[in-house]
């Protein structure tokens, strides 16, 4: 394992630095829940989050992984930005890690409040929990695999939950795998491991702007079974429900707090706008 620096760092005050103690005082402190909702196997479920509060996501009957989308509620051309949070933070994340958002937004959306499989760390194989190396299955990868249609692929469990709010499958982006177990191997392949998570585990998020979000409970399910090549094999029989839970804080615990602003750039990119004389 390297011990090169980051390529990008934290500074005292700066985005990256984050308030350890207000977000392990929303994790520790009172709250109200507003709802809750299992999601069924192979299926994909959305909700609203409205700033301030906090979503948990759970595995109520045990192993299963969990592919998630975020956009801001009002304008879904601010989604989250998978690539950029894994550079900001990393390829997996945990308790204090944020999830930052596409430009010209570039701000944190949600920041991880608590974490059951934060003590998972890294394991023999070099594999960590809550991936962002990975993206969704879906249906165009397994037809060019296999030359089958299969209408249950994460990205299409996306494309149906988030159509009631007027989405499609072109705003279905790269996802964050919870529970989801992965790597690179020593040829610097991806590789995908059976879900760690037990019975009763979850991750929860703080959502800093007002979200709406999707999962999809991954045909997969806890892929502890291989579902490419010669040994592949009927997944259906380990996948499992997620649960997806809000709460509201105490209102004291968000004394001080308001949702991230956007950088104030107004460089235009080094172009000159010529007026127009009609």
């Amino acid at each position: 394992m390297s011990s090169y620096p980051a390529a990008y760092q934290s500074t005292k005050g700066s985005a990256l630095d984050v308030d350890r103690d207000f977000y392990q005082a929303l994790a520790d402190g009172k709250r109200t829940q507003v709802s809750q909702h299992l999601v069924p196997i192979r299926t994909g479920y959305a909700w609203e989050v409205p700033a301030g509060h906090i979503f948990r996501i759970t595995t109520p009957q045990g192993p299963q992984v969990g592919d998630l989308n975020m956009w801001n509620l009002h304008n879904p051309r601010e989604r989250m930005w998978v690539s950029r949070t894994r550079q900001l933070q990393r390829a997996h994340l945990s308790t204090f890690d944020r999830l930052w958002s596409t430009l010209p937004f570039m701000r944190p959306v949600a920041t991880i409040t608590a974490d059951s499989l934060a003590d998972y760390g890294v394991d023999e194989h070099g594999g960590r929990v809550h991936d962002l190396l990975g993206t969704r299955c879906d249906p165009y990868v397994n037809k060019l695999l296999t030359g089958e249609d299969f209408d249950f692929h994460c990205h299409s469990n996306l494309t149906r939950a988030i159509q009631p709010w007027g989405l499609t499958e072109f705003d279905v982006h790269d996802v964050m795998n919870v529970f989801q177990c992965t790597g690179l191997n020593d040829e610097d392949k991806y590789f995908m491991k059976a879900c760690p998570a037990r019975k009763g585990d979850y991750l929860e998020f703080f959502a800093e702007i007002d979200l709406l979000c999707a999962i999809s409970t991954c045909p997969g399910g806890d892929l502890s079974l291989p579902m490419w090549g010669d040994e592949a094999e009927d997944t259906l029989k380990v996948c499992r429900p997620l649960g997806i839970e809000i709460y509201q804080p105490d209102p004291a615990l968000l004394a001080g707090w308001e949702s991230p602003k956007s950088p104030d750039y107004k460089g235009n990119h080094g172009m000159k706008l010529n007026a127009v004389n009609w």
